[in-house]
C-alpha cells in the first residue's frame, strides 16, 4: 500500500554541485534512455527514496566519495542501487564502473547474508561447491567466516594482481573486494576481470572502509581517473550500463 503513495520514483544524480550545469550530458544520456532524473543533495534522501543514483566520484566531485560512504552505511539508505560515475570538469561522462554493490566495514554479517539472497547468489550454493574469493591486505576474517557460512569456499588474494592469477587458475563465483588495495583500486580490478573469458561476469563487491579522511577520498578519485577514456562516453555506450525504458 505503501508504495502507490510514493511520489513518481526517478533516478537521481549526486556528488555534482547545483548551479555548475556538470550534470547536464548526463541528464541528456538518463533522458533518452527513458529515466525521469534530477539532481539532488543527499540530505534530501530523507524525504525521498529514488530508483537508483547515478554519483560522480571524480576528483571535480562535490564529496562523491564521503556521499557513497553515507548512502552505504545508513540502513535507510543502503539498499538504493548506486552507479559511480567518471564526469570531467566540464560534466563529460569519463567512464562507468558498475560493480555488483558495496558492503561497509567491519561488516554487518546478517546484512551481507540478506543482501546476497536477494541478489540470487546463496541459492546454488547449496547445489555446487562454489569459491567466493575476499581481497584485501588484511584478509578479513569476519567477512571471510559469514561467506563460509552460506556454503562457498573461500579463497584470499592480497592484491589486485594476486587476485588477477588466483581468477585464472581457479574462477570463482563472487569476489568482494577492498575499495582500495596497495597496487590498484577495486574498480580497475573488475575492469581487468572482464577483460578475461572464465571472470567477465563474476560479480564484485567493494569493500569501504567505516570512515574515510580527505586524503583517502582524493586518493581514490586520482586511482580512478587513469581508467576513464580520452574521449567521452557516447550516449549508447553509457546506456549499455543501465536497462533502456521505452
Amino acid at each position: 500500500m505503501a508504495e502507490n503513495t510514493e511520489p513518481r520514483r526517478e533516478l537521481w544524480i549526486l556528488g555534482v554541485k547545483p548551479g555548475e550545469g556538470r550534470e547536464e550530458i548526463l541528464s541528456s544520456y538518463l533522458e533518452t534512455g527513458g529515466y525521469v532524473c534530477r539532481l539532488a543533495e543527499y540530505s534530501q534522501l530523507a524525504d525521498g527514496r529514488p530508483l537508483g543514483i547515478v554519483l560522480d566520484v571524480s576528483p571535480f566531485s562535490d564529496d562523491g566519495w564521503g556521499v557513497l560512504l553515507k548512502i552505504k552505511s545508513s540502513p535507510v539508505t543502503r539498499n538504493i542501487p548506486v552507479l559511480p560515475v567518471f564526469l570531467s570538469e566540464m560534466g563529460k561522462v569519463g567512464g562507468v564502473f558498475p560493480v555488483a554493490g558495496f558492503f561497509t566495514l567491519p561488516i554487518d554479517e546478517q546484512y551481507l547474508q540478506s543482501r546476497l539472497a536477494v541478489y540470487g547468489l546463496t541459492e546454488e550454493a547449496e547445489t555446487w561447491d562454489l569459491q567466493s574469493m575476499v581481497v584485501s591486505r588484511n584478509g578479513e576474517e569476519k567477512l571471510a567466516k559469514a561467506v563460509e557460512s552460506l556454503g562457498f569456499e573461500v579463497i584470499k588474494g592480497y592484491t589486485g594482481k594476486e587476485a588477477l592469477a588466483l581468477a585464472s587458475i581457479h574462477p570463482v563465483y563472487m569476489m568482494f573486494c577492498s575499495q582500495m588495495l596497495s597496487d590498484m583500486s577495486a574498480f580497475e580490478l573488475q575492469e581487468r576481470l572482464r577483460l578475461e573469458p572464465y571472470s567477465s561476469n563474476t560479480p564484485l563487491f567493494a569493500l569501504l572502509k567505516e570512515t574515510m579522511k580527505d586524503g583517502e577520498k582524493h586518493a581514490l578519485s586520482r586511482e580512478i581517473a587513469h581508467l576513464i577514456r580520452k574521449k567521452q562516453l557516447t550516449c549508447e555506450e553509457f546506456l549499455g550500463y543501465l536497462r533502456r525504458r521505452e
